[in-house]
């Protein structure tokens, strides 16, 4: 079985391509700082940088609403590869292929004193998160859902 679930903060904006062909497929990539917890003299835990990729729907909400800092919760499966890059070195990669992800906390996100979400700027679009920091989306987000 390979299955990964991950938990960690955006390192950047989401950058979102879409395929080549006639039903172009959006392709959604982004980096999770993930916490990794050791002890090395003095150090309490170190990080991980976890490279994602997400398809379709999903990676259309990921650029819409995803931004650097947020913590995130990913949901998806293990996967190895290589290419040969423009100097002719081989380079492996390491991707986790996001089948589901989910809002967790928004690091810039503010509580007034009556437990109110308040509102913040990010790109042009202003978000509300409500009492326990969670963002509150828009109900037009047309994703397929488990349940109805």
């Amino acid at each position: 079985m390979n299955k990964v679930i991950l938990s960690g903060r955006l390192t950047r904006d989401p950058e979102i391509r879409y395929s080549q062909g006639e039903s172009p497929t959006a392709i959604a990539k982004y980096t999770l700082a993930v916490d990794r917890r050791y002890k090395r003299e003095n150090e309490e835990h170190g990080v991980d940088f976890i490279q994602c990729t997400v398809f379709g729907k999903r990676a259309e909400v990921a650029e819409k609403y995803f931004r650097k800092g947020m913590k995130v919760v990913v949901e998806g499966s293990w996967q190895t590869g290589s290419y040969t890059n423009k100097d002719g070195i081989k380079v492996y990669t390491n991707d986790c292929i996001i089948q589901s992800q989910e809002f967790c906390w928004n690091k810039n996100a503010g509580v007034d004193e009556l437990g109110e979400g308040q509102g913040q700027y990010e790109g042009n679009e202003e978000v509300y998160t409500d009492e326990n920091g969670f963002m509150n989306l828009p109900d037009d987000i047309d994703e397929d859902l488990p349940f109805n």
